[in-house]
């Protein structure tokens, strides 16, 4: 119980708007803080009704398809066009879920020290060396072109999300992933943390899995 009342005092201090344009009412506080106490008391993580920070402060994040294409559309700075670049030619073909999973690998590795310290740096660790790619699109000399404005409208709001404090609940820290239809070597030497859509997700063993 102790956890519960003190994850419900973290949310209700999230909740408290920062630079809004537009302050939300009280009553707008009360309703985002209800809606994370009632999705924490019924366990909701899995559905993925969570919070990530914007402009009017705390709001409730739920993994689905429907609830993304209802957001609004925002573009953003370097860090964020690299990001919905990424999962685009990454993941657009992957659940929702599965999307949102592979913004925490490389969230997780631009926090990492064994890794670059920005987003586009980790995307482009590695491009134009032979076999040193770390996200092969970056490396398979084909145009990075738009072709489904939809789907990379899709990829900018969940790049938003978890560029704003969006929940990295679904890989428990990983660092690295693979498709499930491959079996790389590299993989035998770190411990798989999750398997969400069609992806493997890994980090290193325990002991060395510090940043």
């Amino acid at each position: 119980m102790r956890i519960l009342r003190n994850a419900i005092m973290a949310l209700a201090l999230l909740a408290t708007p920062v630079a809004a344009d537009t302050p939300a009412s009280p009553l707008e506080q009360a309703l985002a803080v209800e809606q994370s106490r009632m999705a924490l008391l019924n366990g909701d993580r899995l559905k993925g009704f969570l919070l990530f920070r914007n402009k009017r402060g705390a709001q409730p994040v739920e993994r689905t398809t429907e609830w993304i294409d209802a957001q609004p559309f925002l573009e953003g700075d370097k860090q964020w066009a690299c990001l919905a670049e990424a999962l685009y030619f990454e993941a657009r073909g992957e659940s929702t879920a599965g999307q949102f999973a592979v913004a925490e690998v490389i969230l997780n590795r631009a926090e990492s020290r064994r890794f670059p310290n920005t987003v586009c740096k980790v995307i482009n660790q590695g491009t134009g060396r032979k076999h040193r790619c770390q996200f092969s699109y970056t490396c398979d000399g084909l145009a990075e072109t738009i072709t489904d404005q939809r789907a990379y409208e899709r990829m900018g709001k969940i790049a938003h999300i978890m560029l704003n404090g969006g929940p990295r609940d679904l890989t428990d820290g990983a660092t690295f992933y693979h498709a499930k239809y491959v079996n790389p070597a590299w993989a035998r030497q770190f411990t798989r943390t999750a398997t969400v859509g069609q992806h493997h997700f890994y980090r290193r063993a325990t002991r060395l899995s510090q940043n």
